[in-house]
């Protein structure tokens, strides 16, 4: 018979020192919203900073691509620390950087300057993977998966909320004030989290090399960990190619909408946050097995919705009924939303459910993974675009949803000849 190692022990008695409390919740889901903004508002200020910085056009998709690329940085770098340091400390000094680097970036008169301190920015909005992980901590086993939910709400309301934020500041006051704007948040929040968070000393006692290290073991290791990262990014993949293609869609006929009706278009999928915390509890009731398939079902779904409404697939005239094309584009965003945070919500339940004493690092390396994921969707759907318009990049979803259930289903069957 094999006896728990002691650290584990350590680990799983140290968790029930902190409860997560409802108001700690909100604060955790707050935060996180607020600190993903720093890397999806990029996106629609890379135009506006190019111009004001004299970037050549091949270089523009640098200002939304450094904070993706810090970021990832970060999860391989600085995440780790949370399995070694206090994370109360580590959170707050984290976001202090992260609201210094934003207000350089407010000020930086040099193109490279920006370039450098958005993908600082980047890398310490890592703190996201330092608070998930510390709230999953702090809940009970039995409601870890709802507690993980109701968190990730926060990261995917952030996120959606980021473009029309940002389009909207930077349309009244332009893209300095917007950097500057979320570097006062930053600290604010930092100051916030100091005061409220519980301190939380990691039982790892190990070499920072050593953590860096165990990435690779853990990947090698965990099959649950390697199942629902890969599902994750693919749907990512399919999430991001969607939320890429549609803008360069609706701004053509027979929609044409403006900047401000954009942002009012990307507030709709906000309802699609609804599912995570729903997700989370199926976790918990032990409705992963069926829940991952339904997830990938509800993306495929929204898809469909969006050719019809986008395309004319099934021979809609979307000329005609211009109104009803945009309805429909509006239930699609909102079906692919609850589809991939469906995901993403059950696979953060499932890693937070492995060994404690690795919580940050498995967290980190499941984010990282499903952020190369929404990369390669957004790179994706553009050269769809070029090459077959919005039905293209329709087509592209199609295709990651299909491969999401044919790779899930081949994890699934190999973890149950392992089990």
């Amino acid at each position: 018979m094999q006896y728990p190692s002691r650290s584990r022990i350590e680990a799983v008695a140290h968790e029930v020192q902190a409860e997560l409390t409802t108001p700690l919740t909100l604060l955790f889901a707050f935060a996180v919203g607020v600190i993903i903004i720093n890397l999806t508002a990029a996106q629609p200020l890379a135009g506006p900073v190019a111009r004001a910085m004299h970037l050549p056009s091949s270089l523009t998709g640098l200002v939304a691509m450094l904070p993706q690329l810090g970021y990832a940085v970060g999860m391989l770098f600085l995440v780790p620390l949370a399995d070694l340091f206090e994370n109360r400390r580590l959170t707050t000094i984290t976001l202090l950087a992260c609201a210094l680097a934003l207000c350089a970036a407010s000020v930086a008169h040099h193109a490279w300057w920006l370039l450098l301190a958005v993908c600082l920015a980047g890398a310490t909005s890592c703190a996201i993977q330092i608070l998930v992980p510390l709230a999953a901590a702090m809940a009970k086993p039995e409601h870890r998966g709802s507690a993980v939910g109701n968190v990730m709400s926060g990261v995917m309301l952030g996120i959606l909320l980021s473009r029309p934020f940002a389009s909207l500041v930077e349309g009244a006051w332009g893209w300095r004030v917007c950097y500057g704007l979320l570097g006062a948040l930053d600290a604010l929040l930092a100051i916030t989290l100091w005061f409220a968070l519980p301190r939380r000393q990691p039982p790892v006692h190990t070499s920072y090399r050593g953590l860096i290290a165990s990435l690779w073991t853990l990947w090698r290791d965990e099959p649950v960990l390697r199942r629902y990262a890969i599902s994750a990014a693919i749907v990512m993949s399919a999430f991001s190619a969607f939320w890429t293609g549609i803008a360069l869609r609706l701004v053509q006929a027979p929609f044409s909408l403006d900047s401000r009706s954009l942002a009012w278009f990307a507030l709709a999928g906000v309802a699609g946050t609804v599912v995570a915390p729903l997700a989370g509890r199926a976790g918990d009731r032990g409705y992963s097995a069926v829940g991952m398939p339904i997830a990938h079902v509800v993306t495929t779904l929204g898809f469909v919705l969006a050719g019809v409404a986008g395309a004319g697939w099934f021979g809609m005239d979307i000329a005609q009924h211009s109104m009803a094309a945009l309805g429909l584009l509006v239930a699609a965003a909102i079906v692919i939303d609850a589809g991939a945070i469906g995901d993403q919500t059950l696979g953060r339940r499932a890693i937070n459910m492995l060994d404690p004493a690795a919580r940050s690092r498995l967290n980190g390396l499941f984010v990282g993974v499903f952020f190369i994921g929404g990369g390669a969707g957004a790179v994706a759907a553009g050269s769809a675009w070029a090459a077959a318009g919005w039905t293209g990049v329709c087509a592209v979803g199609l295709a990651l949803c299909g491969l999401a259930f044919v790779v899930d289903a081949m994890a699934r069957r190999g973890l149950s000849r392992a089990g």
